[in-house]
């Protein structure tokens, strides 16, 4: 492993040399504009938002996908609910006591990422998420309908409500927004069958308002259109994973999700339309399953949602509603195909969780994944065990992701574009990306936890609000 990733200052230069072939041996393939990276030419539909040129819209998701074989998932069962569904209790409640006496000694210790200032501000993140309420249902009595107004509801056409609930979304904080329209022979498997405290979620005629009981959540059959969305996460904070500096990240980024929906709800809502949300972080449906299918990126190695603009940095949320949205489609970036010869994520697995076979696979590696769609399946539970070791939600997989780079150079639009329309020189730019985003040695499994970057000098960095860069992919920036 070690003499495939290692790399020469001289193997360096000559890997350049051949990402300059390629960019004079392909230029029609690649065709690569500045005036297109900075969005002012882009070719879409009008919208919110658009992509760069080298996105294409495909009629069906680069991750195949068997819809027969597929079912509707219980949340629950997954490793991040459903922990002593896989390991014996015994062990979760040894894995439990290690991870508290961890987080006690590294604070003790003033591990970097573990100090006190580090603990604090992930309380800070931690309290202020579990003040924003979720509900399935969304606001009744807080928010006015048309009718209460005294006038007829919004109407327009499907591209229309697509057009304003994309704008109003990006402006509550979304990253992307895509549609997926749902199908009882498809997409409608992308629905839990049970929510993550084991709530029912039902499907039904009867219904004109989504409803929730002591054993069930019912949806409207009305309700026919998914809302996909993501928000960006800070990769410089997501750099000092696995520590708690590290994993506050994702706790903002939900909490800034929970506001995106109540506030999408009330929108809708004052529109006369309905929208039934997670009830809890995770729920309702399989987020990157519905990102994929809307087109806001594709299944990576990693097994989760890598979009073009900002990698695998994002976390996902869904609705569902009954506002009539023009779909969007699936994407093909190349970033699938990378992943077949990259493996980044894969060597950066402290727990070595992530599989390194070249090829995606159809069989899962456990209960907690679902079957139906062929990719490269994790090993949850070395994934959860590690986490309960270090006390926190590690990540390394997602900030080490070579499209999570900063796009502050050309050339990493070079770099993607030339992904995104060839595959023939995957293979040099994944050697590339090693060397020159990456500068500490991969951990292989079972490593102690360090930081991608030293945790102590994110307290004197310069940052933007909320360490992101808001300006990325978007033509109006």
């Amino acid at each position: 492993m070690a003499d495939e990733i290692n790399m020469s200052r001289r193997e360096f230069l000559k890997e350049l040399g051949l990402l300059g072939v390629a960019m004079s041996a392909a230029p029609a393939a690649v065709s690569f504009r500045p005036d297109e990276a900075a969005g002012e030419s882009w070719d879409a539909p009008p919208q919110a938002w658009r992509r760069p040129f080298w996105v294409k819209e495909v009629d069906k998701p680069t991750m195949e996908v068997d819809w027969q074989q597929m079912k509707r998932y219980k949340e629950h069962h997954t490793v991040r609910r459903g922990f002593t569904l896989y390991v014996s209790k015994e062990e979760s409640d040894r894995l439990a006591a290690q991870e508290e006496e961890n987080l006690a000694r590294w604070l003790r210790e003033g591990k970097p990422g573990y100090s006190l200032r580090d603990i604090a501000i992930s309380a800070a993140q931690d309290y202020q998420r579990n003040l924003i309420p979720m509900s399935f249902v969304g606001p009744i009595d807080e928010v006015s309908t048309p009718e209460d107004r005294g006038v007829p509801k919004w109407e327009g056409t499907p591209e229309e409500a697509a057009m304003i609930v994309s704008a109003a979304m990006r402006h509550f904080g979304a990253a992307h927004v895509g549609f997926v329209e749902l199908d009882p022979n498809t997409t409608e498997k992308l629905l839990y069958d049970e929510d993550p405290d084991g709530k029912r979620i039902i499907i039904s005629d009867d219904h004109d308002y989504p409803e929730e009981t002591e054993d069930a959540r019912y949806l409207p059959r009305s309700g026919r259109w998914v809302i996909s969305y993501t928000v960006q996460m800070s990769q410089e904070t997501m750099f000092r994973n696995p520590t708690e500096l590290g994993s506050q990240t994702t706790a903002m980024t939900y909490e800034k999700g929970r506001a995106i929906q109540n506030k999408t709800q009330a929108f809708l809502r004052s529109l006369g339309y309905w929208a039934a949300g997670e009830s809890q972080t995770n729920a309702l449906g399989i987020a990157p399953a519905f990102a994929v299918m809307a087109g806001l990126g594709e299944i990576g190695r990693l097994n989760r949602l890598i979009t073009p603009e900002y990698g695998p940095m994002v976390r996902t949320f869904k609705m569902v509603t009954n506002l009539p949205l023009a779909p969007s489609k699936p994407i093909d970036a190349g970033i699938m195909d990378f992943c077949r010869r990259c493996k980044v994520c894969a060597e950066y697995c402290p727990s070595g969780a992530i599989p390194t076979a070249t090829e995606p696979t159809w069989e899962v590696a456990g209960g907690w994944n679902n079957p139906g769609h062929k990719t490269w399946f994790e090993d949850a539970v070395k994934c959860r065990t590690y986490w309960r070791y270090v006390g926190t939600n590690c990540g390394l997989c997602f900030a080490a992701c070579p499209y999570a780079a900063k796009d502050k150079a050309i050339i990493h639009d070079i770099v993607k574009a030339t992904i995104g329309t060839t595959t023939i020189f995957n293979s040099a730019m994944a050697r590339m990306g090693r060397f020159a985003y990456l500068d500490v040695p991969p951990y292989g499994p079972n490593a102690e936890p360090v930081p991608l970057k030293d945790a102590d000098e994110w307290w004197t960095l310069d940052l933007p609000e909320y360490g992101i860069d808001t300006t990325r992919g978007h033509r109006n920036a």
